[in-house]
C-alpha cells in the first residue's frame, strides 16, 4: 500500500512539474450589500430666539393664506362665481380676484411661473435658501407637525426616552395623539385645497353629505396622506432626496451671496470651556453642540456649506443662547459670506456687495418679463372672435349655379355684463349672407351676448358663379360692439377655378 501510494505520489509529482500543490481555499462570495439606509430619526430641539419668531410669524401667514382664502368672497357679475380665488373647470375659468383668466389665455399662468422661478433665482443669489428655510410648503407644515410633536411627547430629550422606552399606556395615548392631530392637520390641508377648484360654501355642504364630485374625494385623500407622510415621516428626506432645488441652488449662488454661516474664523480652534478659563488661543466654538441639536435637518454647520442645510437659521438662535452663558459676543453663527470669511482670514474687513452681475441678470429679467406681463394685461381685447370654414366639402354648387362657403363663427364676450354686437363681411364681390337664428339685414347680422358668453354662429356666404373672379378670394370678418370696440379675423370664400 506504501508502495503505491508512493508511485502515485512520484506520479503526480511528474505532472505537476515536482511542484508542491497548495491547498485552493473556495471562493467566498461577495457578501450582500443592503444599498437602503434606515432613516435615522432627528429630534430637533426647541429654540428661541429673533429667528425662531420669524419662522412661526411666516409659518402663520402662509397657513392663514393657504386655509382662509377660499373663503373670500369677491362681487362680480350676476352670472359669475362670487369666490375670489377659484379655478373653475367646467366654466373653464380661473379666477383672482379682480382677474379672471380663459382658457386661451394660459400664457398669463405661464409668465406667472416665469416671474415666481426668476424672483426665486433673485432670492436665493442674494440670501442663499431662504425660500427652502422659511416659505416652503414642506418647510412651513414641518415645523407645524413638529410642533404639536412636542407639544404632546415633550422636547428633545423627552422625545428619545419616549421612543427607547418599551410600549406602555403613557406611550402608546402619546403617540396615538400624535399621530391623531397629525392626521387632523392633513385633513384640513387636504379640505382646503379642494376649495379652490369649487365653491368653497357648496362644497362644504356637499363633502360631508356624499354629495360632492368624486375628484373632490380622491384629491382630499391623496393632500391628506402626503402632508401626513411628508411632513410626519420624511421630513428631512423630502428636501434630501426628492426635492431638485438643493442641487440647483448651487449653480445661483457665489461668494458673495449672504448665507446661514459658521465663522470658523472665529470659532477655530474649538474645545470645552470651563468658567474661568481664559479665552487666549482659542476660539468661541465650546463643542456644546447646540446647533445640531436644533437643526430640523440633523446636521453640523460647522462643517461648511452642506446641501442639506435649509439656511432656516434656528442654528443662529442656539448658538448665540450660548454665547450669551459663556460671555461671548453673539453671531458665532450668522448671515455670512464665503468672501468675508476669507477676508478677515487674512487680516480684512467685512463687506457685503449684494450688486453684482448675478444680481442684475435676475432683476433685469424679472423687470422685463414683469413690464411684458403688465403690457399684455393692460391692453387685452374684451372680445374674442374667429372664424373656422368648412373644409368637408370645401364648398357647396347650389342649384342656380351659384356657389356657397359655410362659416362657424364664435363671439367671446369677456365682460360681465351683456354687450350688443354687428358682425359684417368685407370682401371684393357682392357676398350674400344667410345665418342660423338670427336674422341678418344688409349682409350684417346684430348680435346680444350675454356676460362671460361664447355665442357660437353658422353663416353662409353665397356668389353668382358669374361674379367669382377668382378660385380664392379673401374675405374679412368683423365684429364691432356699441362703444367701437371690435375684432377682425381674414378668411377665404372657394369655388372652382375659371
Amino acid at each position: 500500500m506504501n508502495e503505491a501510494a508512493s508511485k502515485s505520489t512520484s506520479g503526480n509529482d511528474a505532472l505537476t512539474g515536482g511542484v508542491e500543490r497548495l491547498d485552493v481555499e473556495p471562493v467566498n462570495k461577495p457578501e450582500k450589500r443592503n444599498l437602503y439606509k434606515a432613516r435615522d430619526p432627528i429630534y430637533p430641539k426647541r429654540v428661541r430666539g429673533a429667528y425662531r419668531r420669524l419662522k412661526w410669524v411666516i409659518m402663520v401667514l402662509t397657513l392663514g393664506v393657504y386655509y382662509l382664502v377660499p373663503w373670500i368672497r369677491w362681487p362680480r357679475g350676476p352670472s359669475e362665481p362670487d369666490q375670489a380665488v377659484l379655478i373653475d373647470f367646467p366654466g373653464s375659468r380661473f379666477y383672482f380676484f379682480f382677474i379672471e383668466i380663459w382658457p386661451d389665455e394660459l400664457y398669463y399662468v405661464t409668465g406667472l411661473l416665469i416671474l415666481a422661478a426668476l424672483g426665486l433665482f433673485l432670492a436665493t443669489a442674494l440670501f442663499g435658501r431662504i425660500w427652502c428655510g422659511y416659505s416652503c410648503p414642506q418647510t412651513v407644515w414641518t415645523d407645524l407637525y413638529i410642533a404639536v410633536e412636542r407639544m404632546v411627547e415633550g422636547d428633545r430629550n423627552q422625545r428619545i426616552k419616549l421612543d427607547r422606552a418599551p410600549w406602555s399606556a403613557t406611550k402608546l395615548r402619546k403617540k396615538a395623539t400624535k399621530h391623531a392631530l397629525w392626521i387632523l392637520i392633513g385633513m384640513a390641508t387636504g379640505g382646503a385645497w379642494i376649495l379652490y377648484f369649487h365653491d368653497a360654501p357648496s362644497l362644504a355642504r356637499d363633502f360631508f353629505v356624499g354629495r360632492a364630485p368624486f375628484s373632490a374625494y380622491f384629491y382630499f385623500t391623496l393632500l391628506t396622506f402626503t402632508t401626513y407622510v411628508f411632513a410626519g415621516s420624511m421630513r428631512e428626506q423630502v428636501c434630501t432626496y426628492m426635492c431638485p432645488w438643493p442641487r440647483i441652488q448651487a449653480a445661483l449662488t457665489d461668494a458673495d451671496t449672504l448665507q446661514v454661516t459658521y465663522r470658523k474664523d472665529r470659532g477655530e480652534p474649538r474645545g470645552a470651556h470651563k468658567k474661568g478659563d481664559p479665552w487666549d488661543g482659542r476660539g468661541d466654538c465650546v463643542s456644546c453642540r447646540a446647533c445640531v441639536a436644533a437643526c430640523p435637518m440633523g446636521i453640523d454647520i460647522r462643517d461648511g456649506l452642506q446641501l442639506e442645510c435649509i439656511n432656516c437659521a434656528l442654528c443662529i438662535d442656539a448658538c448665540d443662547s450660548i454665547m450669551e452663558k459663556v460671555g461671548r459676543p453673539r453671531g458665532l453663527i450668522a448671515y455670512d459670506t464665503d468672501a468675508n470669511i476669507a477676508s478677515r482670514a487674512y487680516g480684512g474687513a467685512s463687506s457685503y456687495r449684494f450688486v453684482r452681475p448675478r444680481v442684475f441678470l435676475y432683476l433685469g429679467a424679472l423687470v422685463l418679463v414683469s413690464a411684458i406681463m403688465l403690457f399684455s394685461f393692460t391692453s387685452r381685447a374684451t372680445m374674442n372672435l374667429s372664424v373656422q370654414r368648412d373644409r368637408a366639402p370645401p364648398f357647396v354648387l347650389l342649384s342656380d349655379g351659384a356657389v356657397r362657403n359655410a362659416y362657424t363663427i364664435k363671439i367671446t364676450n369677456r365682460d360681465n355684463v351683456p354687450r350688443d354686437f354687428i358682425l359684417t363681411f368685407t370682401a371684393d364681390a357682392d357676398f350674400a349672407v344667410g345665418g342660423v337664428g338670427d336674422g341678418v339685414i344688409n349682409n350684417a347680422m346684430n348680435i346680444t351676448i350675454d356676460g362671460d358668453e361664447t355665442r357660437p354662429l353658422r353663416l353662409f356666404l353665397t356668389l353668382p358663379r358669374d361674379e367669382i373672379a377668382a378660385a380664392r378670394l379673401p374675405v374679412k370678418v368683423t365684429a364691432r360692439d356699441e362703444t367701437g370696440i371690435e375684432a377682425s379675423v381674414g378668411t377665404v370664400f372657394l369655388s372652382e377655378a375659371k
